[in-house]
């Protein structure tokens, strides 16, 4: 009888100590640790790692053609970018690249995610059509747009002609005063859709009821807008500002195919002036420093942009 009792308590005993193990290790202040590890594992062995490396070979000359031999000369790779004027023309066509991109993205989207928020017949073709350019690939964007604006057969140059706004000599891309703009219309043209549905997404978060009866108070479009719909919107504008502004420092395929950073750097960003540096100079040390200069810059972007948000936030609370 006291065998059976006893059995019977160990029975019983053991779903409880189960659960409650259960529990303490759900409770444990290790387990978002643990979930994150595998992540942080990965970016320290691909991203860690190398930007170290990448931080000692700036400080080093080192030659592509023997990388296996390097000379340490300290900082003298970053005060010859520094002082050298073609650096300081890309890092000024860099800055234009990325403002103009990010404005131009947003702004675009935003309209177009305005349109497609109303009602109309095909809305939802509209919606489906309007993700295509961000869908086709960077590579093939590139050549297509290459292609329009040849100087024989492009399609661009005739439609200019047409209008009395016709490019000289027909090669856009070959032209110092339009190489560029010609680049940011593809680049807008591809990263637009993209904001569009990010912020169409956001446009559907706006209370429906508020906006109507903002609208029968007599409010105007453009003070609905503000008033109704930019708060709520603000947050993801931020994020996108944010994300569009690090993809334009590191764009690179589309630059590279139309203009390879021609005519005469008119389109040399930092990332066409570092693979120039490395694969073209053959100097991985130069092509390092200008490598660290993106990240600070990239990583001075992120600060400013939590900075920003944090005082945002404390003027809402």
């Amino acid at each position: 009888m006291a065998t059976v009792l006893s059995s019977q308590a160990q029975r019983s005993a053991t779903p409880r100590s189960r659960s409650q193990r259960r529990k303490s290790i759900q409770g444990s202040r290790w387990v978002p640790f643990a979930f994150l590890a595998p992540g942080a594992v990965y970016l320290l062995l691909f991203q860690g790692f190398p930007l170290l490396e990448e931080l000692r070979m700036s400080f080093t000359r080192t030659s592509l053609l023997n990388p296996s031999v390097s000379e340490w000369v300290g900082l003298d790779n970053y005060v010859a970018i520094f002082t050298s004027p073609a650096f300081q023309q890309t890092l000024r066509t860099t800055l234009v690249y990325v403002i103009v991109c990010v404005v131009g993205a947003i702004s675009v989207g935003l309209g177009s995610a305005l349109m497609l928020n109303s009602a109309f017949r095909g809305r939802g073709l509209a919606r489906a059509l309007i993700a295509v350019p961000w869908a086709a690939p960077s590579v093939a964007v590139a050549v297509i747009a290459t292609w329009m604006m040849n100087a024989q057969y492009g399609i661009v140059n005739r439609w200019l002609d047409t209008v009395g706004l016709g490019v000289p000599g027909g090669s856009i891309l070959d032209n110092q005063t339009y190489a560029l703009p010609a680049v940011l219309a593809t680049t807008i043209w591809q990263l637009f859709p993209f904001c569009s549905v990010v912020l169409l997404a956001a446009l559907q978060a706006v209370p429906q009821e508020v906006r109507e009866a903002a609208m029968m108070d007599g409010a105007g479009r453009m003070w609905t807008f503000r008033v109704v719909t930019w708060p709520v919107i603000k947050p993801t504008v931020a994020l996108l500002a944010l994300l569009m502004t690090i993809w334009s420092i590191r764009r690179f395929e589309l630059i590279w195919i139309m203009t390879k950073g021609g005519p005469i750097g008119a389109t040399r960003t930092l990332v066409i002036d570092l693979y120039s540096s490395a694969f073209e100079v053959k100097e991985l040390g130069t092509a390092a420093a200008i490598g660290m200069v993106g990240v600070v810059i990239s990583l001075g972007v992120v600060i400013a942009s939590q900075l920003l948000t944090r005082r945002a936030e404390r003027k809402d609370l």
